[in-house]
């Protein structure tokens, strides 16, 4: 055989299973049995503890961002009066 004929062999043999699959895309093929990383975390209910770390810790980071653009205001409040 040829490179020829074994390349159209070759293109032949793929686009089949392209056409086999249902799509046309380069997408890989799903595997139904493989489980996804997203399937083994299942939601539960935050404790009261829990959701007020989780408050403070926004309301330090709200502070932080606050100071930070108070900082930048006051710098170029000083550089537009030079």
């Amino acid at each position: 055989m040829n490179k020829r004929t074994l390349g159209l062999a070759a293109a032949a043999m793929l686009g089949g299973l392209g056409l086999g699959a249902g799509t046309s895309s380069a997408a890989p093929l799903a595997v139904p049995d493989v489980q996804t990383e997203h399937a083994l975390a299942t939601p539960v209910q935050m404790t009261r503890s829990e959701r007020m770390m989780m408050r403070d810790r926004m309301m330090q980071r709200r502070m932080m961002e606050r100071r930070m653009m108070r900082r930048q205001m006051m710098k170029r409040r000083m550089m537009n009066r030079m």
